[in-house]
């Protein structure tokens, strides 16, 4: 409880920390305290117009920021805590620091231990939710282990609490309900056919038209969760000639694939094994990418891992990451 306490205070004070969720770690500051929200941009790199997603310990918190809707009522009672974003139109008198000057604002209640244990000291001081993006540097891998916090962010955080390596490894799934059709707009863990489910009625996946604008939301950009070595996503039978390619060129390579390269080419590769579940590739992607980033390769490749609901999150994520040579 030490720890808890002791990161209670510190945001409390208007300090940013580090802070485990089960989806990755956070770099979270009290979302009511412009100049703790501002700390966040600053430590990050973060560009000002680019919205935060602020944590919540429930319902009763979330009604605080937002306007509540029978949407939001039915996918929290289904999902919260756990790895969803509720996309909603803003309180008029809620804070907007974290909104990038937008009219929405993105919810999240986090299923953690440790974070909702400082959800719950924080609540009993009057603060009702923290800004908490991933808690590395803007546009890099996200942090799933609290060393990988440590390494990124150094003294720029006040401390960073120990929560264990991240349950599920990529961040939340994005929810629009602030437009006529509820929109996925950022794939994670909970898929377009789980949230349908829970609804009764379709959800739309973050390719779908729409007349009307949608709000900005976290890791949309066109390059985001990026490594520092190039990364190529290919289909397997794409594979054996680009890494043929690379090997010829006097690249190190990474493979990350599903089979071992041929025999010619196994002495001047570094196989990994990709796994078959998408739970599973979620939970291990950050981690990897950031072992095969500090093993010194000159470029990663990694077969295309599937297609369907289950797979979009990481598609995503690695299409962001390098490119995507379909």
């Amino acid at each position: 409880m030490a720890d808890i306490d002791a990161a209670v205070a510190a945001l409390a004070a208007g300090s940013a920390i580090g802070l485990p969720t089960e989806t990755v770690y956070g770099l979270a500051a009290n979302a009511a305290d412009r100049e703790a929200v501002a700390a966040i941009y600053r430590i990050k790199g973060r560009p000002s117009d680019h919205p935060l997603i602020v944590h919540v310990l429930g319902r009763d918190e979330a009604r605080q920021w937002a306007i509540w809707q029978d949407d939001a009522e039915r996918l929290a009672a289904a999902f919260w805590p756990g790895p969803l974003t509720l996309v909603l139109p803003r309180l008029d008198g809620a804070p907007a620091w974290a909104c990038a000057g937008q009219s929405t604002i993105g919810l999240r209640a986090p299923s953690h231990p440790v974070a909702r244990a400082v959800l719950a000291g924080l609540a009993a001081r009057g603060i009702t939710g923290l800004a908490a993006p991933s808690a590395n540097r803007f546009g890099r891998v996200s942090p799933t282990r609290a060393d990988h916090v440590r390494a990124d962010l150094g003294d720029d955080v006040a401390l960073v609490l120990e929560g264990g390596d991240a349950e599920v490894g990529v961040e939340s799934t994005i929810v629009d309900l602030s437009r006529d059709q509820p929109t996925v707009l950022r794939p994670g863990h909970l898929t377009v056919d789980d949230l349908s489910a829970a609804l009764g009625r379709p959800v739309a996946g973050s390719d779908a038209p729409s007349q009307q604008p949608a709000p900005r939301v976290p890791g949309a950009l066109a390059s985001h969760y990026a490594p520092v070595t190039p990364l190529e996503m290919l289909a397997a039978d794409r594979l054996p000639a680009r890494l043929a390619a690379a090997v010829a060129a006097g690249e190190r390579v990474v493979l990350w694939s599903r089979r071992p390269p041929a025999d010619e080419a196994r002495a001047a590769v570094s196989w990994f094994a990709l796994p078959d579940a998408p739970a599973v590739l979620e939970h291990d992607l950050y981690a990897r990418l950031r072992d095969f980033d500090a093993g010194g390769f000159d470029r990663m490749l990694i077969e295309r891992p599937g297609e369907g609901p289950a797979w979009a999150a990481v598609l995503d994520r690695l299409s962001r990451a390098g490119v995507d040579r379909r």
